[in-house]
């Protein structure tokens, strides 16, 4: 019975990955409130005018962790061209985990806890991580990415965003 279950399980996650990661359709981002690690407060609507990747990741998610570094890499290269990350650390996450591995990882992009998962059920009930959605400049969710993705395939995704 338990083979079943992990098969059933594993057939329905794989159908949703192809699901969150279909492109080409557009639709509005949520309307977000978002304060910072640092008390920073902003809003989806704040973002407008920047190519936003708003990134769901918990620290005990081993692909949000091992993803992290592609994630400093491509904000230091490209947030100077307009392009930001807002990770977004799930509501069971401990926030001192959070902080923590902000601040030894020395996250550059803004780090937000979602202590009550509204940020979460705004962007669709997210439960997944890694789970994230790809803003363009007017405040369109352009790309949805569920898991590990092909890393050039995301870098031309943004590139032509900005060019835009």
């Amino acid at each position: 019975m338990k083979k079943i279950v992990i098969g059933a399980l594993a057939a329905l996650a794989m159908t949703g990955i192809g699901i969150w990661q279909l492109g080409g359709s557009t639709n509005a981002a949520p309307s977000v409130a978002f304060t910072t690690l640092q008390n920073d407060a902003f809003t989806t609507e704040n973002l407008r005018g920047k190519v936003v990747l708003v990134k769901f990741w918990a620290t005990s998610c081993v692909t949000c962790v091992a993803q992290m570094p592609d994630a400093i890499q491509n904000y230091n290269d490209l947030s100077s061209k307009g392009f930001d990350i807002i990770a977004v650390a799930m509501d069971y996450d401990p926030p001192d985990y959070v902080k923590n591995f902000a601040e030894s990882r020395k996250l550059p992009f803004k780090v937000v806890m979602d202590s009550n998962g509204a940020i979460a059920r705004a962007f669709g009930d997210v439960k997944l991580t890694p789970t994230a959605f790809l803003i363009d400049k007017n405040g369109n969710i352009i790309k949805r990415y569920l898991g590990n993705y092909d890393k050039q395939d995301f870098l031309n995704t943004v590139n032509k965003a900005l060019a835009s």
